[in-house]
């Protein structure tokens, strides 16, 4: 159930476990990189409300700024109709399709956030922090950032790219307000050693603490040669940099300024999750600015890698961007959920093919674990009536299952609750899925049937037992990240009617033996993972 608010046990706020997407900027529909980051965020907050805590998980949409300007100029619309359009016809229908839970889902252009944003600027402003000044220097309008000469690459003709989206700067010269970012050198250092794991991968940790070792310039934080933003409340014919903007959200959606209960029970950000691509303005901007206002700092910064096609980053302006339903049309829903989690490391960069995604889901989704649900919802329906039977002849063999759930519980949870490891806690829990399917072939219960004597029938009740409440074991611990295809396998199991919702079972106590109770009924439902049809054309 998603978590509202603030809750006080004590009378002391009991803070949600707070994590956030970026938000996306709206110029075009979603990709599968965009995808990726959402169902990240999705299982990681699933899997803490699935703990028993309070959670709060927030994604939204970065809606100005000039190329989202000149991307509505292009098509004829207003920046809003065009960021209207694109947020109800394409970011918001993608969320709810690839069924993220978000507690909340925030807008640049929404008024909760744009008077909030001009108050912290206002705040800054009046604090010194920001003073009048003059900026020239390449700007790239697809980052929305001014480019350090260094950062650029070079075309063969000699023209200066963006080295993210390969495409020529611009060389802007206007009068702006700047950021007193380079006081915050020193305290931004400070901040990373006491807390070594504020940026991860490690990579990306060492990437900032070198960039910011090389001293800090100062922030330009306002534009002056276009109108598509929040203005600077004290000078109007500006309007307030996109980034410094956007990363506010982050504290608008929670209250700040508006809610201080909600607030104090939210903020800060347990987990920022990111594309690598925007590290240095959520790990450097953004805790700077959050000293300059006291505010706490956030948790963590995880960046993840690039999802790769043919050896380009996955983007529009590559023109290798493929729409999730490209996919999900094909594999599923919650295959392709499982997919990308399972076969890329979560923080490194990972290459996306057809025919690797097929030999998994065959694989792993539909030999390994969809036929094991089959096989064991028949056996006990052929040799049982559906009824579970009760286990009273076990030994090592059930005692090793019994461990091996035991041990797939703590590894997947620390995996995926603590180090945002995922695909280290799905292979946890499919190397169970593995040892369960051995079990069953070890203990040969089609054999073991033809025994009618008493210890014979004991036995193949222990051995079904056994199988259908490892089973149960999966079904909570898959939960997180396919949760269509666990409430299946749940309600077949007889598990709904006899131990209540899926969702209220605690994670942790998923290898607590025995909680499928005797004679709950047990029915053979749908294929969970359907065999692949024909890719198509």
């Amino acid at each position: 159930m998603a978590a509202t608010g603030s809750e006080k046990q004590g009378g002391d706020v009991v803070k949600s476990y707070y994590v956030s997407t970026p938000i996306y900027y709206v110029n075009d529909a979603p990709h599968l990189g965009h995808a990726y980051t959402t169902v990240a965020g999705d299982v990681l907050t699933r899997w803490h409300r699935q703990r028993g805590e309070k959670v709060w998980y927030l994604t939204g949409t970065d809606e100005h700024g000039q190329k989202i300007m000149r991307t509505a100029e292009a098509n004829n619309v207003t920046p809003q109709a065009w960021c209207d359009k694109l947020v109800e016809e394409s970011w918001k229908p993608l969320w709810e399709h690839l069924n993220i839970a978000n507690d909340d889902f925030i807008r640049t252009t929404e008024k909760r956030h744009t008077d909030r944003v001009q108050e912290f600027v206002q705040d800054l402003y009046d604090k010194d922090q920001i003073y009048k000044g003059g900026y020239e220097g390449p700007y790239c309008v697809g980052c929305e950032e001014y480019k350090l000469p260094g950062d650029l690459i070079e075309a063969e003709d000699g023209t200066k790219l963006c080295p993210i989206h390969k495409k020529p700067v611009e060389l802007l010269k206007e009068e702006n307000y700047f950021f007193k970012l380079s006081e915050y050198g020193p305290k931004l250092m400070e901040f990373y050693a006491a807390n070594p794991d504020f940026i991860q991968p490690e990579s990306a940790r060492n990437e900032i603490v070198n960039f910011v070792k090389q001293g800090l310039q100062d922030l330009s934080i306002s534009r002056s040669t276009f109108d598509w933003g929040v203005p600077v409340p004290w000078d109007p014919k500006h309007v307030i940099y996109v980034w410094i903007d956007a990363l506010l959200n982050y504290a608008t959606a929670v209250g700040y300024g508006a809610n201080q209960e909600k607030f104090d029970g939210t903020f800060p950000a347990d987990v920022h999750l990111i594309g690598k691509d925007i590290l240095r303005f959520h790990s450097v901007i953004w805790p700077a600015m959050l000293m300059a206002q006291g505010l706490p700092l956030p948790g963590k910064v995880v960046a993840n890698g690039w999802l790769m096609v043919g050896g380009e980053k996955m983007s529009k302006s590559n023109l290798t961007g493929i729409k999730p339903q490209d996919l999900t049309s094909h594999f599923g829903v919650d295959a392709y959920r499982w997919y990308f989690l399972r076969a890329i490391a979560y923080g490194s960069d990972g290459s996306f093919s057809w025919e690797d995604f097929s030999a998994r889901y065959t694989s792993e989704l539909a030999n390994d674990y969809g036929n094991l649900a089959s096989r064991v919802a028949a056996m006990v329906g052929k040799y049982f009536g559906g009824a579970l039977p009760e286990a009273t002849a076990a030994g090592d063999a059930e005692r090793a299952v019994q461990e091996g759930l035991a041990k797939a519980v703590a590894s997947a949870d620390e995996k995926i609750g603590e180090q945002l490891d995922f695909q280290g806690g799905i292979l946890a829990i499919f190397d169970f899925v593995k040892q369960v399917n051995g079990y069953i072939t070890e203990q040969e219960p089609w054999k073991v049937a033809k025994d009618t004597s008493p210890e014979g029938q004991a036995r193949l009740a222990t051995i079904l037992y056994t199988a259908a409440d490892a089973l149960r074991g999966v079904a909570v611990l898959l939960n997180a990240v396919m949760p269509d295809t666990s409430q299946k396998l749940w309600e077949s199991l007889g598990a709904e009617a006899s131990l209540g919702a899926l969702a209220d079972q605690p994670v942790q106590d998923a290898g607590r033996w025995g909680q499928l109770p005797v004679g709950a009924t047990v029915t053979k439902g749908a294929v969970l993972f359907p065999r692949l049809e024909e890719k198509p054309a």
